[in-house]
């Protein structure tokens, strides 16, 4: 009995992140000599949590099926990043109005993206990069010489912990479960799997695909924003690159979490693994005192190894 029940859960493809993670914090920690332990794993619960977050848009996105993806995530991030701040100016009474315009800015980017998707039928991977250069210069113009504190208020938000667990993580693992939730028992949720499994048929079978998929990119951008939003509390303020590592990780944790590149299958749990394994890898790395070089070639095969091991959906 025991026996099956290892090997069904080890059949699941979000498994490995989480053994991934494990893996390279007992190396972390078997280096240091079990010193900073603790500390380790509470930074990597808090800046995981941005990737986590940006990562269920970006999933829900590759969700719909190939050539679905959602390159415009960073500069919408600097966007919302830098027009709240702005407008909250450092007042604690701002920080409600604050989140409602860095939402509505998410809101206007998912809509032009899907604009340019659907009424030019530019494909969605050129859609949202050249989005993504409109966006940037945006915030630049917008934010230039922007040097404005976030809420205290905000800023204790994003950083306060309790008993060493960061308060916003354990609200983004309600999030994602939540999240969850809505993937897999909400018609929407339902219609996003089935589109990418077969748009045709979904499309048949009477679900308004164009429909789901601008709500899919409205997600997106608007996770985003939030993302953005909440970073420029937990970073001490807004800056014009605050999105830029959010590329590839928004698309990262999606694939090493156990998503299905080729669209109509998701993992909400593994978006956490992949997130905590990512940051745990480099800090492991770092800590090895390895050169630049070595750490990146180390870094891709062991992100390699990680999807191979986990080897997507089985038949």
């Amino acid at each position: 009995m025991m026996t099956s029940r290892m090997q069904s859960l080890f059949a699941r493809p979000w498994i490995w992140a989480f053994v991934g993670a494990t893996a390279v914090w007992l190396a972390t920690i078997a280096f240091t000599q079990g010193k900073g332990s603790g500390e380790i794993l509470s930074a990597a619960l808090a800046f995981a949590t941005f990737s986590v977050i940006v990562g269920l848009g970006q999933m829900f996105v590759i969700t719909l099926g190939p050539g679905n993806v959602d390159l415009s995530i960073p500069a919408t991030m600097t966007l919302a990043g830098v027009v709240s701040m702005k407008i909250m100016d450092s007042q604690d009474v701002m920080i409600l109005p604050g989140l409602v315009v860095a939402l509505l800015c998410g809101l206007g980017v998912g809509l032009f993206n899907f604009g340019l998707i659907r009424a030019l039928l530019i494909p969605p991977i050129i859609a949202t990069l050249s989005s993504s250069f409109l966006i940037q210069s945006a915030a630049i113009a917008y934010g230039r010489g922007l040097k404005i504190k976030p809420p205290p208020l905000l800023a204790d938000f994003t950083t306060v912990k309790l008993a060493g667990i960061p308060l916003l993580a354990l609200c983004v693992i309600g999030l994602a479960a939540a999240f969850a939730v809505i993937l897999s028992r909400t018609v929407y949720g339902r219609s996003v799997l089935a589109i990418g499994q077969n748009q045709r048929a979904a499309s048949l079978a009477g679900i308004s695909v164009e429909r789901v998929r601008l709500a899919t990119y409205v997600l997106s951008a608007v996770l985003a924003s939030l993302c953005g939003y909440l970073l420029s509390g937990f970073s001490g303020g807004a800056s014009l690159n605050m999105g830029a590592e959010y590329l590839l990780a928004s698309i990262s944790v999606v694939i090493i979490g156990g998503t299905s590149v080729a669209g109509g299958f998701s993992n909400v749990p593994g978006l956490w693994g992949a997130a905590l394994f990512m940051f745990l890898l480099v800090t492991m790395l770092n800590t090895f005192g390895l050169s630049a070089g070595i750490r990146l070639v180390l870094t891709g095969l062991i992100i390699v190894g990680i999807i191979t091991v986990a080897g997507g959906k089985k038949a």
